[in-house]
């Protein structure tokens, strides 16, 4: 009893965790972004398309799954309004992260490696930030990878065995929780879901735990299935990963995985020390190829994230290798209290700049601080100065071109028809209530998401594309000049320019 008790309240104080990392998010119910501004438009058009009645990789192309904009669209439904959609939505994922790191973290591991590790999780996904980069650079883009990192830092708990543990439907919670790790990643982004379901498979191997991950792979199968049912754009989200994976695909070179691991070396070096200590002291195989997994595995996922350091995989790791080391006290040169400490390294550092950033982001969305994006269903969205000065005058200068498109599609009259625009990101769709295009994608990247070899028609993307809007001071300069070069010859003949402002050119589909 006193062992379940003791779980039962590590589990309640990680979902309390959640829900106040959740609440530090979703109440001030407005965003507030430093940088990559265009991408946060990326995820706020998917919400707007689908609340139009659009489904990804039916409607519309992406190389993300399609909770990338399910997300974002649950935190608009929820609230009504743009700005506070992926702080919400977020909020969401973060709630439900939590519940299954209560289940996880607290069947496996004890107080002392635990609640840290689910502190240190559950800030990695809460947190509006980019790993690695300064405190306070606060930006909702490429929350898919946060999110990544924390499912699969909670996936790699599974290789501790649960703990003396008499109830019933243990192993039906184990599989539950794994299955909701990888359905999260496989419809989100599926490269760390591809990675989950490799570890589950490397899980195979232990015999105490093969019931429980073979009912989980079963189960994630019937899923998939039962979401092609519904979705069908399951082809279509193959093709559109085919597509970028022939622009910016391919293995890394070893030149490019060791400028990475550089990087990483203060990270490396001391999860390095982690493995030492784990091999000597348990002498199997397993445990030298989970050391391997974890750190091979974090290497190759930051190499293709926008991320430049934090492994963040090698923190998760190092924790199941302490919890291991603890509960079998082979080792005598490190003392048990002493294997804690040795985890201050990977964990704190993160976890206290995300927890910083974290509590920056919910202080100035209250306060108010800041410019308002220009567009009426942006308004609760507000870039503000931080560190850099420069950055701040970049993304201004963008709202100002925001505020002259605005005006230009007004001056057109009240019913524009679909609106394309030749960047990064179409922000009027959404920011304006515009009814969105069908068969095009909500971003393009020079270089990631097309090139001149691959892209898509321009017959397809076009197709129901009344003005095209070419930015003169675009957002992403590279892909705006590779836009017009793949794209121009069929604006040409299919398309007027119909007027011209200081910061656009529009261009009207001739009748």
């Amino acid at each position: 009893m006193t062992g379940s008790r003791a779980r039962l309240g590590q589990r309640a104080v990680i979902v309390c965790i959640g829900l106040c990392l959740a609440a530090l998010l979703a109440l001030p119910g407005a965003t507030v972004t430093t940088k990559y501004v265009n991408d946060l438009f990326i995820f706020l058009d998917g919400a707007h398309r689908i609340w139009s009645g659009q489904v990804p990789n039916v409607d519309f192309l992406t190389s993300l799954g399609p909770l990338a904009f399910y997300i974002p669209a649950a935190g608009y439904g929820l609230t009504g309004s743009m700005g506070a959609a992926m702080p919400v939505g977020m909020a969401l994922v973060v709630l439900l992260l939590a519940v299954v790191a209560g289940e996880v973290i607290a069947s496996r591991m004890g107080w002392i490696v635990g609640l840290p590790l689910a502190l240190f999780l559950l800030l990695i996904a809460a947190v509006p930030a980019n790993p690695g980069e300064w405190i306070g650079e606060l930006s909702f883009a490429m929350f898919y990878n946060r999110m990544g990192w924390a499912a699969l830092g909670l996936m790699l708990v599974f290789y501790l065995p649960r703990r003396s543990d008499p109830s019933r439907g243990k192993d039906i919670r184990d599989a539950a929780c794994a299955t909701i790790l990888v359905l999260l990643m496989l419809y989100t982004k599926i490269t760390y879901a591809l990675v989950e379901i490799a570890f589950l498979v490397f899980l195979l191997s232990d015999h105490h735990q093969r019931r429980w991950v073979a009912l989980a792979l079963a189960t994630i199968a019937i899923c998939a299935l039962c979401v092609e049912f519904f979705w069908r754009g399951s082809l279509s989200h193959l093709a559109d990963l085919r597509l970028a994976g022939e622009v910016s695909g391919g293995l890394p070179s070893v030149e490019v995985l060791a400028n990475v691991a550089l990087k990483n070396l203060a990270d490396i070096a001391v999860f390095g020390l982690f493995s030492v200590l784990f091999i000597t002291a348990t002498r199997r195989i397993r445990d030298l190829l989970f050391a391997g997994f974890c750190a091979a595995t974090g290497l190759l996922i930051i190499e293709q994230n926008f991320q430049i350091v934090g492994i963040l995989t090698l923190g998760a790791g190092a924790a199941v290798i302490t919890e291991t080391l603890l509960r079998q006290r082979h080792s005598s040169a490190v003392q048990p209290l002493g294997l804690p400490l040795l985890l201050i390294p990977l964990l704190l550092p993160p976890s206290a700049s995300h927890a910083t950033t974290l509590s920056m982001h919910a202080f100035l969305a209250v306060s108010g601080k800041g410019e308002a994006v220009p567009l009426p269903q942006f308004s609760a969205i507000r870039l503000v100065p931080m560190w850099s000065e420069g950055q701040f005058g970049y993304f201004r200068r963008y709202n100002e071109t925001l505020a002259d498109g605005k005006a230009a599609l007004a001056a057109l009259g009240p019913d524009v028809g679909h609106v394309a625009v030749l960047d990064f990101v179409n922000p009027f769709s959404a920011g304006l209530n515009l009814a969105p295009p069908r068969g095009d994608s909500p971003w393009y990247h020079w270089g990631r998401t097309l090139n001149p070899e691959h892209h898509p028609d321009a017959e397809v993307i076009f197709a129901a594309v009344e003005l095209i809007l070419d930015p003169k001071v675009p957002i992403e300069p590279w892909t705006t000049g590779g836009m017009r070069e793949i794209y121009q010859g069929y604006i040409d003949s299919h398309y007027r320019l119909e007027t011209e402002t200081a910061d656009w050119r529009i261009y009207r589909r001739l009748p």
